[in-house]
């Protein structure tokens, strides 16, 4: 293994291990089951009936949202907006909603992912993926304002004592 590839690796892991100890319990998807999935679809383009084919890319579009890739979580957002419009159940609409709060918690839009997280409640109040996704959404940001607040009174400490070494020369 090249050593590139091997750095790649064991941050890998340790990100993993990283976001265990942070709470971070969502599923992770490698390429192989992106490339398989991506095969049904194709494979179910012709010749079966449009409830298969919504299945495969719902597959695909689930498979997209866990990776590791941002592209690749990026692609199963655009996947999974586009297909919003052909909803034919709310249950189907909350699978979508769901995975679409995935992605975006995913690419760190934490506001937008707890939006799509409320809107899944709305239709099932105890559905606890969402319910777990929403708490997760709340633990990050809440996480994400306790650093900031952390950073911006180190700032501050450090401006403190630059002006007065500063004052006392």
């Amino acid at each position: 293994m090249e050593p590139k590839r091997a750095m790649e690796a064991v941050m890998g892991r340790f990100c993993d291990i990283f976001d265990l100890l942070l709470g971070n319990h969502m599923q992770w998807c490698d390429r192989t089951v992106i490339a398989d999935c991506e095969k049904q679809v194709k494979e179910a383009a012709s010749g079966v009936s449009d409830e298969v084919k919504s299945e495969k890319i719902l597959r695909l579009s689930w498979a997209l949202v866990h990776s590791k890739q941002r592209q690749d979580v990026q692609r199963g957002i655009e996947m999974l907006e586009a297909s919003l419009t052909n909803c034919s159940s709310p249950l189907e609409n909350r699978e979508k909603l769901y995975l679409l709060g995935v992605g975006y918690y995913r690419t760190g839009k934490f506001p937008r992912s707890g939006q799509l997280a409320d809107q899944c409640l709305e239709i099932t109040p105890d559905w606890s993926m969402a319910l777990t996704l929403k708490k997760d959404v709340e633990d990050r940001l809440a996480r994400d304002v306790t650093v900031e607040i952390c950073v911006t009174a180190s700032a501050v400490g450090l401006i403190g004592r630059w002006l007065a070494v500063a004052l006392t020369r």
